[in-house]
């Protein structure tokens, strides 16, 4: 049975793998998912968006108890788990679908999100590099494929750290 007072967040910051591992260790997630947000194509699988024209970012939804995390919380986790004055790639992966994005699903989470980036553009943090992260309405979500999901923790790389 699932808590109505439970929240998602859907956030891209590259390889979706190091990512949602970052998020299943903030006290208050309940459960993460990997897959594909903001594309055009449905059911995309994981060839399809590798091969760049779905227009998808691979994407972690995040759910969490608000009451435990706050959303600001998870915006800072996101800040600091990648680079976000990166245009379409981090570290190794190049491709659109490995853009920097965050996904609203509440007009309050848009408002944060905005804050949040303004607020990180005012710093001295990136101030030599522009801030490129999309902020977009959430889209559809499509899971990605089972082995994809919690793959550094199936694969000996639980200690995966935030930031």
């Amino acid at each position: 049975m699932q808590n109505a007072n439970l929240q998602k967040a859907t956030f891209g910051a590259g390889c979706f793998w190091g990512v949602e591992a970052a998020f299943r260790q903030v006290k208050g997630v309940t459960s993460t998912a990997v897959g594909y947000s903001g594309g055009h194509l449905d059911n995309p699988t994981y060839e399809d968006v590798c091969r760049g024209k779905t227009g998808h970012a691979e994407a972690v939804e995040v759910e969490y108890n608000p009451a435990i995390v706050s959303y600001d919380q998870l915006l800072n986790v996101f800040w600091n788990k990648h680079n976000p004055t990166a245009s379409n790639h981090e570290e190794l992966n190049v491709g659109y679908q490995y853009r920097s994005v965050i996904f609203f699903h509440t007009p309050e989470q848009e408002l944060l999100v905005r804050a949040s980036k303004e607020q990180l553009e005012n710093s001295s943090r990136y101030h030599k590099n522009p801030i490129v992260t999309e902020i977009l309405p959430a889209s559809q979500f499509y899971r990605a494929e089972k082995y994809h999901q919690q793959y550094l923790e199936k694969h000996g790389r639980a200690s995966y750290r935030i930031g």
